[in-house]
């Protein structure tokens, strides 16, 4: 099950209390205080961890607690620090602190780590509190409690490829082809419920992520149709493949569908609008001829990529392309 939001209250460990203790040794007269300090909470941490891509760990379990220290103890013994808690999520993941309404961290990079609740201070002795005028002191000092917080999570997928498209364009079989990813594909629209990262490999050990998200309607943008909940995982993506339908079953016009998108992708986010695009011509096996193709090349743009996401036609000269512009990007930033 994809989860990409999630709503925890975290808490650090509590600092130790302080030990009142005096020295009881045969022979030893006078022995005087010797209560030790007590220990410091957890902390907790949130990770970027590859391997990741969901929140689940998140849906049924919504308190999160780091150890609580020792207290201290006779003979000047401090108490054990608390166990620090490192909570492992995807790269690409937003923490927010809900109260104060801020963003705390994007964790972008894996193995980026973030304090976000710092563990009680361990309180003090009665060894701390002896001087020369109250040498068998009997104050001591409480643990300090750890600090909590309530977090909103949010998951942007990291991808350098995103597919966007109408349902049914085909996008869930390009990237079933270009990669070992296996969505579901089926002959009804919305057959995509869920985002899908896909590791598109190239000789020479060359490689790039590709994201296909679930089908875009026009109306998306306010919450029609299922893309409205997932257009943010393609807002970090470099570069946006279109793919189109040069023949929807129910007959309507691929240019009429593309500026339908592209409007949508516009209305959720200028940024998202202004991404490089390639756009892609599915379907090429149903035009032996090439006329659908030169039509949409004449009325569309003449840089148009034909491919057959079902015979793998054009596969290889697209990932390619998609290869050299996902590189260009890079070497630029």
């Amino acid at each position: 099950m994809f989860v990409d939001e999630a709503k925890i209250h975290v808490k650090a460990g509590d600092g130790g209390n302080g030990c009142v203790s005096f020295r009881r040794e045969k022979f030893v007269p006078k022995g005087g205080p010797d209560g030790g300090d007590g220990g410091r909470g957890g902390h907790v941490y949130f990770e970027a961890v590859e391997g990741k891509d969901t929140l689940l760990d998140f849906a049924g379990k919504h308190h999160w607690r780091a150890e609580d220290a020792g207290h201290g103890e006779g003979k000047n013994k401090t108490g054990a620090d608390g166990k620090d808690l490192v909570i492992a999520v995807p790269p690409g993941t937003l923490i927010y602190d809900t109260d104060l309404d801020l963003l705390l961290k994007d964790l972008t990079e894996t193995g980026t780590r973030i304090l976000v609740c710092r563990g009680g201070k361990g309180g003090k002795g009665n060894k701390a509190f002896a001087t020369s005028t109250n040498q068998a002191p009997r104050e001591f000092e409480p643990g300090k409690p750890g600090q909590e917080r309530t977090l909103r999570l949010e998951l942007k997928l990291i991808a350098d490829i995103g597919l966007v498209g109408m349902p049914n364009a085909g996008k869930s079989t390009l990237l079933s082809r270009c990669s070992a990813a296996r969505p579901k594909i089926a002959a009804y629209p919305f057959t995509t419920l869920e985002p899908v990262l896909g590791i598109v490999e190239l000789s020479g050990f060359r490689r790039f992520l590709m994201a296909d998200i679930p089908g875009l309607i026009e109306g998306a943008s306010q919450g029609a149709g299922l893309g409205h909940d997932f257009l943010k995982h393609i807002e970090r993506t470099k570069i946006i493949v279109h793919i189109l339908d040069i023949m929807p079953l129910e007959g309507s016009d691929p240019v009429a569908n593309y500026h339908a998108i592209r409007n949508e992708l516009a209305q959720h986010s200028v940024a998202l609008a202004q991404k490089q695009e390639v756009i892609v011509a599915n379907k090429i096996d149903l035009d032996p001829d090439g006329a659908r193709i030169e039509d949409l090349r004449s009325r569309l743009s003449p840089d148009i990529v034909p491919i057959s996401a079902a015979t793998g036609r054009g596969i290889r000269e697209l990932a390619e392309l998609l290869w050299r512009k996902v590189k260009s990007i890079k070497t630029a930033t």
